[in-house]
């Protein structure tokens, strides 16, 4: 498991790194409403919609700030909640 997770943190940190990474980053985060609510008033479909951009948005940022330490303390995790 820290062997999958160390891969794929690398896997996103180098896809979405430099100059161009950044350039689709930006635009993700804006489309992905990375900083604005989700919510759209009497539409919970429009409301489900939004937060599932917001998942993928926060699943990418979550590989690209994995670090050694966030990887052991989630193996550690995985092992004693199984």
């Amino acid at each position: 498991m820290r062997d999958l997770l160390i891969e794929r943190s690398q896997a996103y940190k180098q896809t979405f790194d430099g100059e161009l990474g950044g350039k689709v980053m930006a635009d993700l985060e804006r489309f992905c409403h990375a900083n604005t609510t989700t919510h759209v008033v009497g539409d919970s479909h429009g409301t489900a919609q939004l937060e599932g951009r917001r998942q993928v948005w926060l699943r990418i940022q979550g590989y690209i700030s994995l670090n050694e330490g966030d990887i052991g303390e989630m193996v550690e995790t995985a092992e004693t909640d199984g």
